[in-house]
C-alpha cells in the first residue's frame, strides 16, 4: 500500500472500528467520541467492543496462530523487514493522525514513530533472537538443547499517550516469536492502530495474526478472562496496571504491566545549569507532560543551586511556545481531553492549598483561534515537600515540582522512598557522584546527564516497585523471553555407543 492509498485510512474515517481477520469489522456495540484536543471538538467516533466481539477476535487469532507459528523465523523476519520499510515511508502520515487525536506536536509525533520503528528493526533479528543452546554429551550418548516457542494468542493493552510507539514495543517481538497478537488501543486516539494494521497486511502478514479490538473496560476484562489469551502486555497508570496483573494472573495468564511514574532529576551544585534547565524544560513540558518518563520532580541540591535553577526555569518555561500541534515552531500542544485538563488544573489548585509556592501558573493560558482547546501552560512549583499530594501522585501534565535537599545522600533517600521507581536522572560533572548515584538508586532506569533515560530497543524498558507488575520488562531481550516459553530437550538415540536402555534419571555420566 502506498501513501496515496493510506489517505483513505485512519484519521479520515468518521468511525474507527475493529480490525479482525485482515479487514475492518462492522461494530455491534456502543460508540464513544474521539476529540481533536487542540480544537476541543469531536472529530470522529470509535467502536466499543462487546464481550462477544472480543471472543470473535480471540477465536480468529487462535485459528491463525498455529500456521504462523510453523513459519520459520527467517520468513517471519522478512515480513517485519517489509513492515519496517512501509512504516518508514509513512512516518508523516501516521504522525499526523497521531497528533490530531492526541495533541502532541508533529515533530514529537514523528519522533514517537521513530522510537517504535527501532523495536521493529530489532525484531527483524528474529533468527538470532530465537536461537537456543546446545550441550553435546551431557551423558554417555546423551545431548541436551533448548528452544524458545511461542505462547499462542497474546494481547496488548496500550495507553493514549503513545498510540504508535507503545504498541510497537509489543507486537513486533510478539509476531516474530510466532504468536498471534490482539491490540486493544486507547479509545482516546484509536486511528493509528488501524494504520498499523493496514501496513502489516501490506507487508504480507497473514490475516488473523494481527488484530485490533477497540473498546474500554468491557474489552479489557473480556481479554483478561478469555481462556485462549495466553499473555497480556499493558502500559498505563499504576491502579490499572495492578488490576491487570491481578486479574490476568488469576486467570492463568502471563502478564507484564507497566504502571505510573514520578520521575526525579537531581541537579548537583556542580551541574551545568544551562544544560540542566534545557533538559528539565523538555523533559517536564514537551508532550504536555503526558509521558511516563517525563521528569515531574526536580531535586535541587542546596539553596544556591535551587534559587539559580528556579530563575532559569521560570524564564525558559514562560517563553515556551504552546499552541496547535501542527503549527510551525510549537514546543507543546494541548492535553488529551477536557476531563484530563480539569484533573491537572485541580492538582495545581491542590498544590497551592498544600503550601507549595506557585512560581509559574499555566491555568490562564488562552490560544487565539483555539479558545476551546484543552490547553494548559507550563506550571512550576517551588518548596514542594514529600508529604504533599502533588509530590506523591502522578499528575501527568505540564507541572514541575522542585524539592530542595541538602546533599546527594538526601536526594537518594527521597527518591528511594517514593512509591514509583520508573526513571530518574542526575546532572553533575562528577564521575564519582554519578557512579555512586547509579549504584545506590533503587529505580529501574537511570540517566547521567540524560533527562529521559529510555533505553534503545536492544535493551529493555521497565521500572521497579509500583511502576512494574510482573517479572519481565518490555522489548529487548526481556521482550523475547516474555513472548516465548523455554523448552529443554534431552535426547539419546537407540543403539548409540551400545548403551542399554536406562529408565532412571540420566545422572550417571
Amino acid at each position: 500500500m502506498n501513501a496515496a492509498q493510506l489517505s483513505t485510512l485512519g484519521s479520515t474515517n468518521p468511525l474507527v472500528t475493529h480490525w479482525i481477520g485482515g479487514r475492518p469489522a462492522t461494530p455491534l456495540g456502543r460508540r464513544a467520541p474521539v476529540f481533536n484536543p487542540a480544537q476541543g471538538r469531536q472529530v470522529r467516533e470509535v467502536a466499543l467492543a462487546t464481550a462477544a466481539e472480543v471472543d470473535t477476535v480471540v477465536q480468529c487469532a487462535a485459528n491463525a496462530f498455529r500456521a504462523w507459528a510453523d513459519v520459520p523465523p527467517p520468513r517471519r523476519a522478512r515480513v517485519m523487514f517489509r513492515f519496517q520499510e512501509l512504516l518508514s515511508q509513512n512516518v508523516k502520515r501516521i504522525a499526523r493522525a497521531l497528533s490530531e487525536e492526541h495533541g502532541k506536536t508533529l515533530p514529537d509525533a514523528e519522533a514517537e514513530v521513530a522510537r517504535g520503528l527501532e523495536v521493529v528493526e530489532f525484531a527483524c533479528g528474529a533468527p538470532q533472537l530465537l536461537k537456543g543452546e546446545f550441550s553435546d554429551s551431557v551423558g554417555t550418548g546423551v545431548d541436551s538443547y533448548s528452544l524458545r516457542q511461542p505462547l499462542g494468542v497474546v494481547a496488548g493493552i496500550t495507553p493514549f499517550n503513545f498510540p504508535a510507539m507503545v504498541p510497537m514495543w509489543m507486537f513486533p517481538l510478539a509476531l516474530v516469536c510466532g504468536n498471534a497478537f490482539i491490540l486493544k488501543p486507547s479509545e482516546r486516539d484509536p486511528s493509528v492502530s488501524i494504520l498499523l494494521a493496514e501496513l502489516l497486511k501490506d507487508a504480507g502478514l497473514p490475516d488473523g495474526v494481527f488484530n485490533v479490538i477497540q473498546g474500554d473496560k468491557v474489552a479489557v476484562d473480556a481479554l483478561l478472562q478469555h481462556p485462549l489469551v495466553a499473555a497480556v502486555s499493558f502500559v498505563g497508570s499504576t491502579p490499572v496496571a495492578r488490576y491487570i496483573h491481578s486479574e490476568g494472573t488469576a486467570h492463568g495468564k502471563r502478564v507484564q504491566a507497566l504502571g505510573g511514574a514520578k520521575n526525579h532529576m537531581v541537579i548537583m551544585p556542580d551541574a551545568d545549569l544551562q544544560a540542566a534547565t534545557e533538559a528539565l524544560t523538555g523533559a517536564a513540558y514537551v508532550s504536555a507532560g503526558e509521558r511516563c518518563m517525563a521528569i515531574s520532580v526536580a531535586v535541587a541540591v542546596g539553596d544556591a543551586t535551587t534559587d539559580a535553577l528556579i530563575e532559569r526555569l521560570r524564564a525558559r518555561a514562560r517563553h515556551l511556545k504552546v499552541g496547535p500541534p501542527d503549527a510551525a515552531g510549537i514546543e507543546m500542544g494541548p492535553l488529551v481531553t477536557q476531563a484530563h485538563l480539569e484533573r491537572v488544573r485541580g492538582y495545581i489548585e491542590l498544590g497551592v492549598q498544600e503550601g507549595a509556592r506557585l512560581v509559574l501558573d499555566g491555568r490562564d493560558l488562552k490560544i487565539a483561534g483555539h479558545e476551546t482547546g484543552f490547553f494548559l501552560g507550563p506550571t512550576l512549583f517551588d518548596g514542594v515537600r514529600a508529604d504533599m499530594r502533588i509530590y506523591k501522585e502522578e499528575i501527568f501534565g505540564p507541572v514541575l515540582c522542585v524539592v530542595r535537599v541538602s546533599d546527594r545522600a538526601a536526594a537518594v533517600r527521597l527518591i528511594n522512598a517514593h512509591e514509583f521507581a520508573n526513571g530518574t536522572a542526575i546532572f553533575t560533572r562528577s564521575g564519582e557522584a554519578a557512579r555512586d548515584f547509579a549504584r545506590e538508586i533503587e529505580v529501574g532506569m537511570v540517566g547521567v546527564n540524560v533527562p529521559i533515560p529510555v533505553p534503545m530497543a536492544f535493551h529493555s524498558f521497565g521500572g521497579w516497585r509500583s511502576s512494574l507488575f510482573g517479572d519481565h520488562s518490555i522489548h529487548g531481550a526481556e521482550g523475547v523471553r516474555f513472548y516465548t516459553r523455554l523448552k529443554t530437550v534431552t535426547q539419546r538415540w537407540p543403539g548409540t555407543h551400545g548403551v542399554a536402555a536406562d529408565f532412571a534419571l540420566p545422572a550417571k555420566q
